[in-house]
């Protein structure tokens, strides 16, 4: 699709050395500095990522979790589950006996170790060439000298404040004078600049052993949590074997469950037994059709998606063709059919992806889950916990039930799209629950409607909260009317859905070409 340039919009980013595209530019310019000076894709990403756990604290940090895809020419591609665990000592039937029904956002229960840390020093020893001091350095300085605090940071923080207020930890370092920061302030984070020099000078094994682990463990024990001191000092990542299914000549790639990734290769596989390209890109049959793909397709994700160790349906089972066939039929063209509810709205995550000289794709993903993960943050190191945890079901038998040692559903996915054997796309859309619906509408954008990388990520998006659809301002009258002709229950979003970046390897003409989500501060830049 050509651009119409009377309209507002911006130009993909086109670039034959090196590209990044962040959340926010200041992380897209400390990838950028990175590759420069001699660091890889890898480097790039980690130096990125860390730098956005600074200057993006609602969306992330290193009381999270990370999730990585790399793609190198001639090599299988590579993923890393960095995603922590409960604790050993973790029972369902300890909650429901307390009488809960679900975790909850804001419990200590929520509360997961954190596997960043590890998992971003395990990246750089596997496919880097900078040590963790190194790409450490950016964030060190921002955390420690000080960053202006973004458009729509600044816009999102503000609607935390009673959460944060609600622990001295978390108020202490994440208020100033009792309030968030306004647009252009220049914050400083130094409990949290020290904790990453101690994790810089002596690797990630001091974020999870020695004075940093104690004082995350007491936090959590001094509220109730499951995680003790051991959890944290027998935390591991690991390397994954990535999966994939095939959409119009395109191999999408994701992490395997625990990870949601799954859910939307469900989806395209569904989708593919539509003539999707026949359709108004922007028009009620095609948002349709989607809508009732992923209510399927997350149904399936409900069921079945858990720590792999306890999934009971093998993942190749899922994404059988056949399977995937037997679930189109159940899709009306032209109704909204009785099919089983959507989740529940999601939080926040930060993703990026950086390509270099030599093609490497790095797709990596980062995140606390909810705003300010669970609002619980360590008084001495500024650590704010993740409430991933929350992902867990409190359902005796369910295989993703709140259990000791185990992982729950993810929902933070990088992705990747190989096309005989080469990437051709490092790609992932924030979002919690809403990220497989966004990794599918991006490709159906640019697969089915032929869309450049910004079109893709500009175009108008859609997806459910229980019986709802919500759809993003900017979507067409007429479609917002045939969405409820066909028994859609529509209203606008509060909030707009998502955020992407995007970078496509154009293999023949030797460049790389990016795109980046402008619901956020964020860019894309190449050199």
């Amino acid at each position: 699709m050509s651009r119409d340039f009377h309209l507002p919009g911006r130009s993909p980013v086109i670039a034959r050395d090196g590209m990044a595209a962040t959340s926010h530019p200041l992380a897209t310019l400390t990838a950028i500095d990175v590759l420069r000076a001699g660091g890889n894709a890898a480097d790039a990403a980690i130096a990125a990522v860390a730098a956005l756990c600074v200057v993006e604290p609602h969306m992330t940090g290193i009381g999270g979790d990370c999730f990585c895809l790399i793609s190198q020419p001639g090599k299988p591609v590579w993923g890393y589950n960095g995603s922590g665990r409960a604790g050993a000592k973790a029972s369902d039937r300890a909650l429901l006996d307390q009488g809960m029904k679900s975790i909850g956002l804001t419990s200590v229960h929520s509360v997961t170790v954190p596997g960043s840390v590890e998992a971003w020093e395990a990246i750089l020893k596997a496919r880097g060439r900078f040590a963790l001091d190194r790409a450490l350095a950016p964030a060190i300085k921002f955390a420690e000298g000080g960053f202006p605090v973004a458009q729509r940071v600044a816009s999102d923080w503000k609607n935390h404040v009673a959460k944060l207020k609600a622990d001295a930890g978390a108020s202490r370092h994440y208020l100033f004078n009792g309030n968030a920061p306004s647009e252009g302030d220049v914050i400083r984070f130094p409990a949290l600049a020290e904790t990453l020099r101690t994790i810089a000078a002596k690797g990630a094994r001091a974020f999870y052993e020695g004075p940093v682990a104690d004082d995350m463990a007491k936090t959590l024990a001094a509220k109730g949590s499951f995680v003790t001191a051991q959890d944290f000092a027998n935390h591991k990542g690991n390397e994954v074997t990535p999966i994939s299914a095939n959409y119009r000549g395109l191999d999408p790639i994701e992490i395997p469950p625990n990870g949601q990734g799954l859910t939307a290769l469900v989806m395209l596989n569904i989708l593919e037994n539509f003539d999707l390209a026949s359709l108004d890109p922007l028009g009620p049959d095609r948002f349709h059709l989607v809508l009732e793909a992923a209510r399927l397709g997350y149904a399936v994700r409900d069921t079945h998606i858990a720590d792999a160790a306890h999934m009971r349906t093998p993942v190749g089972a899922l994404l059988d063709k056949k399977f995937a066939k037997e679930l189109a039929a159940k899709i009306d063209p032209t109704r909204r059919s009785q099919l089983p509810a959507a989740p529940a709205p999601g939080s926040n995550t930060v993703y990026l992806t950086v390509v270099d000289r030599d093609r490497m794709a790095v797709s990596l993903i980062n995140s606390l889950f909810s705003s300010f993960g669970c609002g619980i943050c360590t008084e001495k190191t500024g650590i704010m916990f993740n409430n991933r945890g929350a992902c867990f079901v409190l359902e005796p038998g369910h295989p993703n039930t709140f259990g000791a040692n185990k992982r729950p559903m993810h929902t933070i996915i990088p992705a990747l799209a190989m096309r005989n054997g080469r990437c051709e796309m490092s790609f992932g859309v924030m979002g919690a629950h809403y990220q497989p619906m966004g990794h599918v509408q991006i490709m159906l954008n640019m697969l089915d409607y032929r869309m450049d990388v910004q079109q893709a990520i500009d175009a108008p998006r859609f997806f459910f909260e229980g019986e709802r659809v919500l759809v993003e301002n900017g979507t067409p009258t007429a479609t917002v009317e045939g969405l409820r002709q066909r028994g859609h229950d529509v209203a606008f979003a509060a909030a707009p859905w998502g955020g992407a970046q995007t970078i496509k390897i154009d293999w023949d003409r030797g460049v790389l070409i990016g795109g980046s989500e402008p619901r956020k501060d964020g860019c894309a830049l190449g050199y």
